[in-house]
C-alpha cells in the first residue's frame, strides 16, 4: 500500500539538487506528486509530496539524510490532511506597498483572529520600477468559514491598509 509523506530540503542553490532528490525518491518506488519548489537568498529549499510503498519510508528517510554530506538538510514527515472547516469560502488577496517591518504579521493576525487558514503566500520584495523603493508583494490564498462577515474582513483589511500605505486586495476565487 502507498502512503504519502511530505519531503522538505534546503540548501545551498546549485544545479542538480532536484534531480539528487528525485533519483532517491524514484529509487525507492516513490512518485513526485506536488511540490512547491524556490530559490531564496542563495539557498534553494522545497516540499515536495511524494506517494511511496509503506515499506519503502525508512529506506527513503536514510537515502536523503546521506544527502546531508552534499550540503543538503532533508526531512520526510508522513502527510496528513489539515480539517477545513465544513463550508468554506476561498479568497484570494493581494497586498502591495512599500516594504517595512510587520506587513505579514498584521495582515496574518486579521485572518487568524477569524479562523481563516493561509493555503498559499507567495511574497517578495523589490525595487519600484519609477523610485527604486522596495516594494513589498505578497499573493496570498484563504479558505475562509463560510460564517465569516466578508465586509468586516474587508473594513479590517482596509484599515491595515491604510494605517501601513498598502494596497491590499480582496477578491472571490
Amino acid at each position: 500500500m502507498d502512503s504519502a509523506y511530505i519531503v522538505t530540503f534546503i540548501g545551498d542553490d546549485r544545479p542538480g539538487l532536484v534531480e539528487a532528490l528525485s533519483r532517491v525518491i524514484e529509487r525507492n518506488g516513490g512518485n513526485w506528486l506536488e511540490s512547491r519548489l524556490s530559490q531564496l537568498g542563495g539557498k534553494f529549499a522545497g516540499l515536495v509530496l511524494v506517494a511511496l510503498p509503506d515499506e519503502s519510508a525508512a529506506s527513503l528517510e536514510r537515502e536523503l539524510a546521506e544527502l546531508a554530506a552534499s550540503g543538503l538538510r532533508v526531512s520526510v514527515d508522513a502527510a496528513g490532511s489539515a480539517p477545513l472547516p465544513d463550508k468554506h469560502v476561498d479568497l484570494r488577496l493581494s497586498v502591495i506597498g512599500p516594504d517595512r517591518p510587520g506587513i505579514v504579521k498584521e495582515v496574518s493576525r486579521a485572518l487568524a483572529e477569524r479562523q481563516i487558514n493561509v493555503v498559499e503566500m507567495d511574497s517578495h520584495v523589490a525595487p519600484a520600477a519609477m523610485s527604486a523603493e522596495n516594494l513589498f508583494n505578497a499573493q496570498i490564498r484563504v479558505s475562509v468559514p463560510a460564517d465569516t462577515s466578508f465586509e468586516d474582513l474587508s473594513d479590517n483589511l482596509d484599515d491595515i491598509a491604510n494605517q501601513m500605505t498598502l494596497d491590499i486586495e480582496l477578491e472571490r476565487s
